[in-house]
């Protein structure tokens, strides 16, 4: 099934699910797509089947807290974040519970975390500033950045260059081979006082990057030349104190961007044109914080306290 407008305003929730009290933080698919990895505010990690459309089993982290979670390349393993005691980044075995590796170096929280599409490496960004690059198979890290602000930071699918997003006015690229030497590319992008970054990812053919911030804007920007090819709005429905994060992504074909919205929709633009193509009905009873297309299946996971699965309707597409 090829990704058009019809297949996507046909999308509807299959499943959902109410295993957690307090908000999901993160989510995370396998590489095989079968497996749908949360994490949770309340200090438990959720494992759910995506083909059965259950959850099959929760540990719980309550020494540690748990937050950002990822999947390694191996579908037994995870990275998470810490959210009590330290800002030590910690490498679980799911198979028998037990910590494999302590990632310490990070004097703050750990707001940013991203495993390498190729290989072992992964890198993490804290609100001490810095941006760090470490090895699964070593506990120190590799490679220390020190930047002016809040950093996110992600790979670009061939996992040879990561970009970082610094404060919500820069974006900079680095050749992961020779970062120490500072950025080859720095795009300055438009920014509102009091405005963070809450992600950046790259679209999967590498030629786009998302941006998104904590007042609701989504920027395309041309992972080339910098220029911001489209600016998306709208799913932010009231200012509040605080900047929310919201999920999103890009597509599998890399055509379209879709995320998450204060008022519990799924928003989905086209990159091509700039449109938005549909506003799905979530039925989340909070904003939607984190949104994630499955790598093999047709499926979209979303998630506020409750985590759900959408599905293309087929008869409706018939």
């Amino acid at each position: 099934m090829k990704l058009d407008e019809n297949v996507w305003r046909s999308y509807q929730i299959s499943k959902v699910f109410r295993e957690n009290t307090n908000k999901i933080n993160a989510l995370d698919y396998s590489s095989s797509g079968e497996l749908l990895i949360t994490s949770s505010d309340d200090d438990s990690i959720v494992i759910y089947d995506c083909e059965e459309g259950k959850s099959t089993r929760t540990l719980l982290s309550r020494k540690y807290g748990v937050s950002l979670i990822r999947y390694t390349h191996a579908q037994n393993t995870v990275l998470h974040a810490s959210t009590k005691i330290d800002d030590t980044v910690r490498y679980l075995s799911l198979h028998d519970n037990k910590y494999l590796r302590y990632f310490k170096g990070h004097q703050q929280r750990v707001v940013s975390l991203c495993m390498s599409p190729i290989d072992d490496t992964f890198i993490s960004g804290a609100m001490d500033r810095s941006i760090r690059l470490w090895d699964l198979r070593s506990p120190n890290c590799a490679g220390l950045m020190h930047v002016n602000g809040r950093p996110v930071a992600a790979f670009d699918p061939e996992g040879l260059i990561f970009g970082a997003g610094i404060d919500a006015e820069y974006l900079k690229l680095y050749d992961l081979r020779s970062f120490d030497r500072g950025p080859f590319s720095t795009f300055k992008i438009p920014s509102e006082r009091g405005t963070e970054l809450s992600s950046i990812s790259f679209s999967p053919d590498g030629k786009n990057i998302l941006v998104s911030t904590t007042n609701g804007v989504l920027r395309v920007v041309d992972a080339f030349n910098g220029q911001i090819i489209q600016t998306f709005t709208g799913i932010i429905t009231e200012r509040t104190e605080r900047g929310l994060h919201l999920g999103c992504c890009f597509s599998p074909d890399s055509n379209y961007v879709l995320a998450g919205s204060q008022d519990g929709h799924l928003h989905v633009w086209s990159v091509k044109t700039g449109n938005k193509i549909a506003v799905l009905e979530g039925n989340h009873p909070n904003p939607i914080g984190c949104v994630a297309f499955n790598p093999k299946y047709m499926m979209v996971a979303s998630a506020c306290n409750n985590a759900a699965f959408w599905i293309p309707n087929l008869e409706e597409l018939q």
